[in-house]
């Protein structure tokens, strides 16, 4: 949530607010029809009469339109038929539907089809077979069709609030701030204010090679808005734009917009996805270009509707295209969404893709309240093709940012920009940094801060996180907890973090102390790392679970399921030396001391019945990381991976050392994992880990694997969720998880269902592993007898010649937040305290 939290915090308030003004709102909807046989019309232009306010009609003739403004006269146009002019009521919301007259004119280029509705179909149907050629040239006319090219980009990405209203404006908290609101822009997305409040720009050359395949972007100058980094986290808020708002290739068969994969109109399976309509014949360009429009089979689908422009040649090259989403389509929290690209014929005789516009509008609602829109507009020059790059230009870095690239001044970008920029975008940067000077804001921003965040910042120290601040279990009872963490203000170099917390029921102190020390003069969370870092921990832990990215004290796992009673004091001490390398291979060697004492319903027992208070190992580990392509959410004080079909390779190899600082015994483990997502383009993306280990040695069942388990309430992707605490143990196994999720693919063709906008999600996970007879106690001498409940019933177990496994299926996008889960254990129905069935939730944002 930490990169969402970026992106949102500036206009938080706002969204709280959802002020809704409309006194002066303007609304028409309604169908559109051929006038001679009554059929629907789709991709009819509307507008506000003199304005550039307008949309289409959907797939089935229907339309809505707004303004914040009052508007008295809307205008109806479509190739082949008279434009309709009407009256409509100012400052209303009204319906009124349309039927368009063909234009005598045109009959010769109009067939008028009466009667029964012709079904529509892919045989026959010469949309179908131009968009069959423009997919069998797309290797051709895309710009990998070179040996080498070159160019020069420029980017500028644009946000602000929309749908301000001169109410929300005359709110008390923001009488200070009225120039902000100067000057706003009501032109971009149905009429609604804008008020800019982000600006970013980039210039950079770029170079591609196809054999061998390289790429080499150099980035020449940057610039962007910087919000008090106490408050918004600058970096991370760029890396979470830059992840919604990233190139749009019409030649790739997916294509990424705001986290959520589209299928491409040009994909290889677009027909049938799509359906494709031939509206018009540019006859006056060389070569004549014919203008196809395309709309989803299925309105809530992933899928884009609009016009792409083809030449009618033997290349059957994209010169432009224009598009955006249905209404209906299930992707939360979007409001608008349009993209515009623009090709231009090359010194080849090809078409380059010259000019590229996505545009975005969020919001709560649909229509109503304050909302925020992105606008991301790049512009191509400079295109160079199968001339000859020296091998120099590729080495190193495939992205490298010049060293002044942030210290270029106004005139330097007025001499190179490529687009245009006007005053009042440029007013932007001034405007964020007298802002951020007043009290107000700053008090504001504060509160909101430790609300989303968590933390509250104090300058070179920042308290948090609250949601640990109080939480309770069965053996500690209320537990209560202090602490925090440096900044950047105080160094770059040593980072400290502390907390100090106490148990009501057992008295006892625990607290965590930890320093590190960056050896690159880098935040230790940037990429790449290079930091030691030492620590040491008393405190206590339930054996087998494992969290990510969540406190194990944090409030909300304070509810679990089952007899809950047995935990571990612990006493850590660690040394950890990381070094990442620009491949984004790493390395991790780390040394760890480890004291364990058993409590609550958890004893430690020898083979000859006797209780074991205590048990300490010591061991050195080595952990190698290989993760290609992978890219993060680069934030001041975390960096949070993010997932994409690349793999992500994983091996450590442990050694426990008997002897050394009180180790008692001497081991080996080695563990192994990938990870990988796959993107199924309309079936959605499956997430999927395979992990295996093996330990040599004997070792007592604490040293083994003790497999995630899972007591809460909550659904965790990387744990057994129907499996109780330390209810397994291995020394060897294998397991692999697979999380599916469908996208609403099935829910979106289901009546009534498909309005509610839900997704499917499916799991399956297995765990095949066991315990060979020198660690089981059962049959070697000298271990830990495993653990058993009060009443003598056994409660710890080795896996049998089955392997331990469970499925979900889950409803997700529930109020746009919740995914709810009914989860089956298949096996090992038998032991104690295990149910078959269970019903977890898991909070996930996601649009």
């Amino acid at each position: 949530m930490k990169p969402i939290y970026s992106f949102f915090l500036f206009v938080v308030l706002s969204f709280i607010l959802q002020v809704n003004a409309f006194g002066q709102r303007t609304a028409v909807s309604g169908t559109v029809r051929d006038a001679a046989t009554k059929e629907t019309l789709p991709n009819v232009s509307v507008f506000f009469k003199d304005t550039q306010i307008g949309t289409q009609t959907d797939v089935n003739g229907k339309y809505t339109l707004v303004s914040s403004n009052p508007q008295s006269e809307l205008s109806f146009n479509y190739v082949g038929y008279r434009t309709v002019f009407k009256n409509i009521v100012s400052a209303a919301t009204q319906e009124l539907d349309i039927s368009l007259v063909p234009d005598a004119r045109a009959l010769d280029e109009v067939v008028i089809v009466g009667g029964k509705k012709v079904k529509y179909r892919n045989k026959d149907n010469p949309a179908v077979e131009l968009i069959r050629q423009v997919i069998a040239h797309k290797d051709e006319n895309r710009i990998k069709s070179y040996n080498t090219a070159s160019f020069r980009e420029y980017e500028k990405m644009l946000f602000s609030l929309s749908n301000v209203s001169e109410k929300f404006k005359s709110k008390r908290m923001f009488r200070n701030y009225q120039f902000l609101f100067q000057e706003q822009d009501s032109t971009l997305i149905g009429g609604k204010n804008l008020l800019p409040v982000y600006i970013q720009e980039k210039l950079a050359d770029h170079y591609l090679s196809k054999d061998p395949e390289k790429n080499k972007t150099v980035v020449i100058a940057e610039k962007q808005v910087n919000f008090d980094s106490r408050y918004i986290d600058n970096k991370g808020m760029k890396t979470y734009f830059d992840r919604m708002y990233q190139d749009i290739d019409i030649y790739k068969n997916n294509i990424s917009v705001i986290s959520n994969e589209f299928l491409s109109p040009i994909a290889d399976g677009a027909p049938a996805f799509y359906k494709f309509f031939i509206t018009d014949t540019l006859k006056n360009q060389k070569p004549e270009v014919i203008e196809l429009s395309f709309t989803p089979r299925n309105t809530n689908d992933m899928l884009f509707e609009g016009k792409i422009y083809v030449t009618n040649d033997s290349h059957y090259a994209v010169t432009g295209a224009s598009f955006g989403v249905n209404k209906n389509i299930n992707l939360n929290f979007v409001r608008a969404l349009k993209v515009d690209l623009d090709f231009e014929a090359n010194s080849k005789g090809k078409y380059s893709l010259s000019k590229s516009n996505l545009l975005a509008d969020f919001g709560i609602g649909k229509t109503k309240g304050i909302g925020f829109t992105g606008e991301r507009t790049v512009t191509f020059k400079n295109y160079q093709f199968d001339t000859v790059l020296p091998d120099t230009i590729f080495q190193g870095k495939s992205t490298v940012v010049l060293a002044d690239a942030a210290k270029k001044d106004d005139k330097f970008w007025e001499k190179n920009r490529l687009d245009t920029i006007s005053k009042n975008q440029l007013k932007i940067y001034g405007n964020i940094d007298t802002l951020q000077n007043l009290p107000s804001f700053k008090r504001t921003m504060k509160i909101v801060t430790l609300l989303f965040a968590g933390y509250q910042n104090l300058g070179p120290y920042e308290i948090g996180p609250v949601n640990t601040f109080y939480s309770f279990n069965n053996v500690e009872g209320l537990r209560l907890r202090f602490g925090g963490r440096t900044t950047p203000e105080l160094s770059k170099r040593y980072y400290f973090e502390n907390y100090l917390a106490y148990g009501i029921k057992d008295e006892k102190w625990k607290f965590f102390l930890s320093g590190t020390y960056s050896l690159n003069n880098k935040s230790i969370y940037e990429f790449p790392q290079n930091y030691i870092r030492a620590s040491f921990q008393r405190d206590t832990k339930i054996p087998g679970q494992e969290l990510q990215f969540v406190q194990e004290d944090n409030f909300l796992l304070s509810f679990k399921r089952g007899v809950n009673d047995m935990l571990l004091y612990n006493d850590f001490y660690r040394l950890d030396y990381v070094k990442e390398f620009e491949n984004h291979f790493s390395y991790n060697l780390g040394f760890k001391k480890w004291s364990q004492t058993p409590a609550g319903g958890l004893n430690y027992l020898n083979s000859n019945n006797q209780l074991v208070n205590r048990l300490t190992t010591s061991e050195v580990s080595l952990q190698l990381r290989y993760a290609p392509n992978e890219k993060f959410y680069q934030g001041k004080i975390y960096r949070v991976p993010i997932a994409d079909r690349y793999p992500v390779f994983n091996l450590r190899y442990t050694a426990g050392l008997k002897g050394v600082l009180g180790g008692e015994y001497n081991y080996h483990n080695l563990l192994g994992s990938i990870d990988k997502r796959f993107y199924l383009s309309q079936l959605g993306y499956s997430d999927v880990t395979v992990e295996g280990s093996y330990i040599a040695g004997k070792v007592p069942f604490p040293l083994l694997d003790i497999h995630r388990a899972n007591q809460t309430y909550a659904y965790q992707l990387n744990s057994y969720n129907l499996m109780n605490f330390l209810e397994f143990v291995s020394d060897h196994y294998v397991s692999i998880n697979i999380d599916h999720n469908f996208n609403g693919f099935f829910f979106n063709k289901v009546p009534l269902i498909k309005k509610l906008k839900l997704r499917e999600v499916v799991s399956f996970k297995a765990l095949y592993g066991g315990l060979r007879n020198e660690n089981n106690p059962n049959f070697q001498s000298g271990l830990y007898q495993l653990p058993v409940y009060e009443n003598g019933a056994q409660r710890t177990y080795a896996l049998g010649n089955d392997p331990y496994m469970e499925g979900s299926i889950g409803v997700g996008n529930i109020f746009k937040l919740l995914r709810v889960d009914l989860v089956k254990r298949f096996n090992y129905l038998n032991h104690p305290e295990v149910s078959e069935w269970g019903i977890r939730a898991r909070v996930k944002f996601d649009f």
